[in-house]
C-alpha cells in the first residue's frame, strides 16, 4: 500500500521544521573543551546530542556538514583519532559532542580502555543528554561492534537514533534496503528511534533533516524549562 498523499498543511510543517533547523546551524558555533576523564566534563547547562559510532565512519566530517564548518571537528584518515569527548556549543542553546570513535584505534588498549569507560560514564550519567545520534556506514549497516553500544543505551535508557553516513556511495534502491534493514533491528531496541535517517556529508544528502530534527529536540528541552 502506498502512502498517503502529503497535504498541504503536511508540507507547511515539515517547511517549518526544516527552517527552524536551517536557524540554529547558522548560530555562531565554537569549541568549549575535550574532556579526558568525566572529572573534566562541562557542566550540564545546556542540551547535549552526542554523535557516536565506529572509527571511520564519518563522524566529524558530518558535523562540520550540520555546522557548515569545514574543520570545526577534526577529520583524518587515520581511524580512532578521536581520543577525548568533545563539546561544542551552538548559539548558546545546544551542545554537539563529539565522542571517541570505536570498534577500532592506533592506540594502547589502556587507552582505549580508559575511552571506553569515559563513554560509558558520560551515556549512563549525563543527565542533559536528549539524543545520541549512532552513525552507522550505509555500505555495512549494523556490525556486531554496533550491538554492545545499542544495548548500553537501551540499559541507560538514552534515547538514540541511527543516521546513515556516506548515503552517496550506495545506488537509492540498495539504500533504501539498508534503512529497512536497519529499522527491522531497531524495533527490537526499547531506546531506539524508529526513524533512521541518511546522510552525506560530501553531498548534503540528508543533513537539513537531520539539522531539523537536533532542533526540535533543543526547542523541547526550552519548553520544559
Amino acid at each position: 500500500m502506498s502512502a498517503p498523499a502529503a497535504t498541504p498543511d503536511d508540507d507547511g510543517e515539515r517547511a517549518a521544521r526544516l527552517e527552524q533547523g536551517r536557524w540554529l546551524f547558522t548560530q555562531a558555533c565554537e569549541f568549549v573543551t575535550g574532556a579526558r576523564a568525566e572529572a573534566h566534563l562541562p557542566a550540564p547547562a545546556l542540551p547535549e546530542v552526542a554523535f557516536a559510532g565506529r572509527s571511520n565512519v564519518g563522524k566529524s566530517s558530518l558535523i562540520n556538514a550540520l555546522t557548515g564548518r569545514k574543520t570545526l571537528a577534526r577529520t583524518s584518515n587515520t581511524p580512532g583519532r578521536t581520543r577525548e569527548v568533545n563539546f561544542f556549543r551552538l548559539g548558546d542553546r545546544l551542545m554537539l559532542v563529539d565522542l571517541p570513535g570505536f570498534g577500532y584505534a592506533r592506540a594502547s588498549k589502556g587507552e582505549i580502555k580508559r575511552w571506553t569507560h569515559l563513554v560509558r560514564d558520560y551515556l549512563r550519567g549525563r543527565r542533559n543528554l536528549r539524543r545520541v545520534c549512532l552513525l552507522l556506514d550505509c555500505r555495512h549497516g549494523v556490525k556486531e561492534a554496533d550491538r554492545p553500544v545499542m544495548e548500553l543505551l537501551d540499559e541507560a535508557g538514552v534515547n538514540y537514533q541511527v543516521v546513515l553516513t556516506k548515503a552517496d556511495k550506495l545506488k537509492p534502491p540498495a539504500l533504501e534496503r539498508v534503512r529497512a534493514e536497519v529499522e527491522t533491528e531497531l524495533a527490537r531496541h526499547a531506546a531506539a528511534h524508529p526513524q533512521v535517517i541518511a546522510t552525506s556529508a560530501a553531498k548534503g544528502t540528508g543533513v537539513a533533516e537531520l539539522r531539523a530534527e537536533i532542533a526540535a529536540l533543543a526547542e523541547r528541552w526550552e519548553s520544559e524549562l
